[in-house]
């Protein structure tokens, strides 16, 4: 008898005309929507496409009429619910869910036109040294909790301030959720009011193994694909608290710097001879130091009082700081290095491996291929002139270098 009664009161002339206007209600929605979604969504994409500016595009890209289109489902539902015969509850029902789609679909369309916008702005070249991303995600956030506290508003038919109020309470609660959100949204603000990074920096941070390019800035994130390809994703607000090279100064300067040491066997450094002399004046990077070089020693060594036989007496040329000259001259005139930056060729303290040399310069390129070359045929070109000089450079003996030495006594075995 139950079962009967129950099919009965289902079967009922008022349940049907329920359900058939429930049915009728989700026909012209779902028709409506697809109206919108392949006749005007379709036309606005066509004609942003054929136009000649650009922001129209993004904001396509971005599905922002795509998302516009759910507004028709939505406003059927509100406006049908109230024009066919549905029951208290049933329309109530109906009405908050269509407001709150109505509400979910606005949060949607706005954080579209967010992304649009950001897209718009750094389309410029100049726009994106100074990122807006972070700031807008910030209202994209703020979009989502209002949004969410206007939709549990809705479907408990409360004021929105009523959870306004409780939010105020739980701010202790909330500042605990968002720490990294707040920090990363500092963060942002002064790396952005300070210029400190921008998206192309080439940056350093061994902290978090990144060492390549800046390709994304974001809120909590920021993304640098490091020189082998990979990503590696850095939150934000650890820029301002961990140190971090930026090598932008280097791109911006149009010199990179060479800085190597030449490390010389102090055994190969003597006096120069009168027919070395006078074979290294005829290099043309050497002549007018030697011809300088030599009038100030002949000057100096003239004073009576000095013995020209006794070497501790007398001023002479070294093999060594004639190669000096050699290189600082032979920089000077490289047309790959930078003659308006520092150039330098200087000694720096002996150590157990030998007289350290420094070249120190910068070439007139900051791209990275070609700077290694240049960096590569320099030094090649210097240690293959070191013979001229009779100087050799210094190297750990290797296997080979010990099993070239010859034992003493004639063949007892014993090295030297």
């Amino acid at each position: 008898m139950e079962l009967q009664e129950l099919f009965g009161r289902l079967l009922s002339e008022s349940a049907l005309r329920q359900i058939g206007s429930l049915a009728a209600l989700g026909v012209g929605a779902a028709l409506l929507y697809l109206l919108a979604r392949r006749v005007l969504v379709a036309t606005i994409r066509r004609a942003a496409m054929n136009s000649a500016s650009s922001w129209d595009d993004r904001l396509v890209e971005a599905s922002l009429f795509a998302r516009l289109a759910y507004f028709a489902p939505a406003l059927v539902v509100w406006y049908g619910a109230q024009a066919i015969p549905l029951n208290d509850t049933l329309d109530l029902l109906l009405r908050r869910l269509a407001v709150s789609v109505l509400i979910v679909v606005a949060a949607m369309s706005i954080s579209a036109f967010l992304t649009a916008v950001n897209e718009i702005y750094s389309s410029d070249t100049e726009n994106r040294r100074r990122p807006i991303k972070g700031y807008l995600q910030v209202v994209k956030i703020l979009v989502t909790l209002i949004s969410g506290v206007l939709i549990v508003a809705t479907l408990m038919d409360k004021s929105p301030l009523i959870f306004l109020s409780g939010i105020g309470a739980m701010a202790a609660v909330l500042l605990l959720v968002f720490r990294d959100t707040l920090l990363s949204l500092v963060a942002s603000v002064q790396l952005t009011g300070n210029d400190m990074v921008e998206v192309g920096d080439w940056i350093e941070m061994p902290q978090f193994g990144a060492d390549g390019d800046v390709i994304d800035i974001a809120l909590h994130t920021v993304k640098v694909q490091n020189w082998d390809k990979t990503i590696t994703t850095i939150p934000t607000h650890k820029l301002i608290e961990y140190s971090f090279k930026n090598w932008r100064g280097m791109s911006v300067s149009g010199g990179r710097r060479i800085k190597r040491c030449l490390l010389i066997d102090v055994n190969t450094i003597r006096f120069l001879e009168e027919d070395e002399i006078e074979r290294m004046s005829r290099f043309s990077l050497l002549h007018d130091y030697i011809s300088r070089k030599t009038e100030d020693i002949r000057t100096h060594n003239a004073d009576p009082n000095r013995d020209p036989e006794t070497n501790a007496d007398i001023r002479r040329l070294t093999n060594v700081g004639t190669l000096r000259a050699y290189i600082e001259s032979y920089l000077q005139n490289h047309p790959s290095i930078h003659q308006g930056m520092t150039l330098m060729v200087r000694q720096l303290a002996p150590d157990p491996n030998g007289l350290p040399l420094e070249i120190y310069c910068f070439t007139n390129t900051t791209d990275w291929g070609i700077y290694e070359g240049i960096q590569s045929d320099l030094m090649d070109h210097i240690f293959s002139i070191l013979p001229e000089f009779d100087i050799k450079a210094y190297q750990s003996p290797a296997g080979r270098d010990i099993a070239l030495l010859e034992p003493k006594g004639g063949g007892s075995g014993v090295l030297p």
